[in-house]
């Protein structure tokens, strides 16, 4: 039950609340059944990455295998033309576990900054411009990552969990009383919208990073895979939830829908304003979450060049924290628009993650003999890496080519609501 919990903390996030405008820029049907397959291909590449950990564990006789570790060792034990590129493989692997997670910090600082704007300009007349609200969170999030203790930041999850589900019932029944009649929604959009919906997808199935630690802290790994085991359970919880927030949230607020669904809501309430603080919040808790990961890969590198006391050492890696904090705020201040910025971050590391790097980990792991009758393993896994690659690539050229575009254009039409 822990392991199942911190499976769908890792996986609902504020990527949950911009499907709408996922299905948005799909279309209905199209969206719908993209996110089915989608969330399908990003679970059966969580059991390939599983398969193959388990693989080395028994190689190796190491039980505990991280990411990184696995595909370093299936570049090792491929085949010889490869080999010599185990450490750049581990250094890729890292590199964007990194960019993703600070992704999804710029992400929080937006989402935050957007939702507090919301309400403060309910009661202040006239508003301040969003950047002063993004500094002010980045002072209060810079308090929030000195809690180094991943035990503490634990605690403060299951809080922020409990505020995360209480917004989204409040959000689904706000969405059950107001449905617009679904053929009045068109079924596909065009196929320049479809590598937005590609990445804002991705983003949301952010998970994938975390699936070895959870299995590695359990008493049973075994019950983690499986059909009936805690990832599939977990993800198909995760992929109704989505559906679920997808299908409700665009029906009812159709074109208008935001980048985030919190930003549709009315403002004259105080209940649906007491969603949007909630899940601010809660996102204050989970930027510490996931800036733990960058701070565990990256200062080490540094740690080890200090010379001095332990009081040098705290105070550097004070300094580096901070730093890190002001770096994903000048991101946030160059990326102001929530719903190109998640479609930018799930292209182009998420996708790397989730389906790029899984299919290559594991024809390597088993090449040549073990890949299946007529190779078949190997057929699937290039389809898989091909429509990774399609999408990195160009989900991250539309994005980026949206941001420039409403960056130089902020009020033009199709940069409304992003």
């Amino acid at each position: 039950m822990a392991s199942l919990m911190n499976l769908l903390k890792g996986n609902i996030g504020t990527g949950i609340l911009s499907i709408p405008l996922a299905i948005k820029h799909a279309g209905l049907l199209v969206g719908m059944v993209g996110m089915i397959v989608l969330g399908i291909i990003s679970v059966h590449c969580m059991h390939l990455l599983l398969i193959c950990s388990r693989e080395f564990g028994d190689r190796t006789h190491r039980r505990h295998l991280e990411y990184n570790d696995v595909i370093e060792l299936a570049f090792e034990d491929g085949p010889k033309i490869f080999q010599k590129f185990s450490n750049a493989a581990r250094f890729a692997v890292n590199l964007f576990i990194i960019v993703t997670q600070l992704g999804f910090c710029c992400v929080y600082i937006v989402f935050i900054a957007a939702n507090i704007k919301q309400v403060v300009d309910v009661y202040i007349n006239p508003s301040f411009p969003l950047r002063i609200y993004e500094l002010f969170v980045c002072i209060l999030l810079v308090l929030v990552v000195f809690i180094k203790h991943l035990k503490w930041l634990a605690y403060c999850a299951l809080f922020a969990n409990l505020l995360t589900v209480a917004g989204l019932l409040i959000i689904l029944q706000y969405t059950f009383r107001s449905l617009q009649p679904v053929s009045t929604f068109p079924l596909f959009s065009d196929m320049e919208s479809l590598p937005l919906f590609f990445g804002t997808a991705m983003y949301s199935f952010e998970g994938i990073s975390l699936v070895l630690p959870i299995k590695n802290k359990m008493k049973e790994p075994d019950a983690f895979s499986g059909w009936a085991g805690v990832l599939n359970l977990g993800m198909v919880i995760v992929i109704v939830l989505f559906l679920a927030i997808g299908f409700y949230g665009y029906l009812c607020f159709g074109d208008n829908v935001a980048g985030s669904i919190t930003l549709n809501l009315p403002t004259n309430d105080w209940l649906y304003l007491s969603v949007k603080l909630m899940f601010c919040l809660a996102l204050v808790i989970t930027y510490g979450l996931q800036f733990y990961v960058p701070v565990l890969i990256i200062w080490p590198f540094f740690k080890n060049r200090i010379r001095g006391n332990g009081y040098c050492e705290w105070f550097a890696e004070s300094l580096f924290r901070i730093f890190l904090v002001l770096f994903t705020l000048a991101m946030a201040e160059l990326i102001p628009h929530l719903g190109l910025f998640i479609s930018l971050v799930g292209a182009l590391s998420s996708s790397a993650l989730a389906l790029i790097f899984p299919p290559i980990i594991h024809t390597l792991t088993f090449w040549p003999d073990n890949l299946g009758v007529c190779k078949w393993h190997f057929i699937k896994n290039v389809l898989i890496f091909l429509l990774g690659i399609l999408g990195f690539g160009i989900g991250s050229y539309v994005s980026l080519s949206q941001i420039v575009y409403c960056f130089t254009y902020p009020k033009a039409a199709t940069c409304e609501g992003t």
